[in-house]
């Protein structure tokens, strides 16, 4: 046994890897045996008895299971990753109400937080420049007074989420269909230090070292919906994985919210669908705030009203800007795109050299995103 490390942690991450062994027929397995621990005393005829399979019965009766989970706590370890079970206190109550809640949670950032008010804002990979303005608008708003950001770190809106909650000062939580040491997309490696630095987390039920499978994100969803108090949802399209997250959050007795989109726009179908179906319509933070039970808001709201604002986002008054970098920001919207052709007729006589070293600083200092056909945003 791994020294320092306490025995009852070392069953329940056995249990997560044990082949054939779900979280809910693992639980049943413990309901069963009374504890986690006494599982392991148990002896095959009597695992076998309890209705597991062969493969399963085995893998707990010979040892496999315990060798595998303490090699599994020492790569978590070395990951800079702890490992809450569903036994330890730390284990977000919000989380265990749902139907099948993971038997552990691997965490690198504050696991304090997870136990803390959230709104989970999801949607499409692939979203309009006002699909992203709009999610990083209102997760800016949201975390500014307190509300935890809880997302999946996916390309789109799940990065604009992330972000906005940042340029909120606000913290954010990283739900991953991967390992928690391994960051998918790859560009977002910078976020997930920023998310962890800010005081945030990032989590995973999946083992250390997991690749990218893509069943595995579908599964990680109800993680999103579950931790969170509602979910808000952008843009997707009709059979946009955020519909698995939207249905998990009714199964879930979650609240529901939808930010509206163009009718003509196949992106705006998940939001506007499940607005015909009774979700909540949104357009501003407030409309978030004023459905959340009372006992979260007096929670969250500050004894001193002027002790938490949101951060102000960045403006003509950011004394980081160049004055070059202050008429190029002007012109840009979080939910307009602005062509290059455009902002040099506006622009004159800025030279085309001064313009191009603007945006490059601007878009390296992320205030800014290039999107394809030289069109340019403001990322919030």
């Amino acid at each position: 046994m791994v020294e320092g490390i306490a025995t009852e942690q070392i069953y329940w991450i056995a249990l997560t890897l044990t082949p054939g062994l779900g979280p809910t027929r693992a639980r049943k397995l413990i309901e069963h045996f009374g504890t986690a621990a006494n599982i392991f005393q148990a002896s095959l005829t009597e695992l076998e008895a309890a209705g597991l399979q062969a493969v399963s019965a085995q893998f707990l009766a010979n040892g496999d299971a315990l060798g595998k989970a303490e090699d599994e706590l020492v790569k978590a370890q070395a990951a800079g990753a702890t490992v809450i079970t569903q036994s330890d206190c730390e284990y977000p109550e919000r989380l265990k109400e749902i139907y099948d809640p993971p038997l552990v949670l691997y965490v690198r950032g504050d696991a304090r937080i997870l136990a803390k008010p959230g709104i989970a804002v999801v949607g499409t990979r692939h979203p309009t420049p006002y699909g992203m303005g709009m999610a990083a608008r209102l997760a800016c708003d949201l975390s500014g007074h307190g509300i935890i950001i809880i997302s999946g770190m996916a390309r789109g809106v799940d990065t604009s989420a992330h972000r906005g909650a940042l340029e909120g000062r606000g913290k954010t939580i990283a739900v991953f269909g991967t390992g928690v040491d391994v960051i998918y997309p790859r560009e977002n490696q910078k976020l997930s230090e920023q998310i962890v630095a800010s005081g945030g987390a990032l989590i995973s039920e999946f083992p250390v070292g997991t690749f990218a499978a893509p069943q595995n994100f579908p599964i990680r969803n109800r993680i999103i919906s579950g931790l969170s108090v509602g979910v808000l949802v952008m843009e997707a399209g009709e059979y946009s994985g955020t519909r698995i997250t939207a249905r998990c959050a009714l199964e879930q007795s979650r609240e529901v919210f939808a930010v509206p989109g163009n009718v003509t726009n196949k992106l705006s179908w998940g939001p506007n669908t499940l607005i015909k179906q009774g979700a909540k319509l949104v357009a501003t933070w407030e409309d978030v705030w004023e459905e959340l039970p009372s006992q979260i808001r007096i929670q969250l709201e500050p004894t001193d009203a002027s002790a938490t604002k949101p951060a102000p986002e960045a403006s003509l008054f950011d004394e980081t800007l160049s004055p070059n970098e202050k008429k190029v920001f002007a012109l840009l919207h979080a939910d307009q795109m602005t062509h290059i052709d455009e902002l040099i007729e506006k622009l004159a006589p800025m030279s085309s050299s001064e313009l191009f070293a603007a945006l490059f600083e601007l878009e390296l200092a992320s205030k800014i995103r290039q999107l394809p056909g030289k069109h340019y945003v403001r990322t919030f």
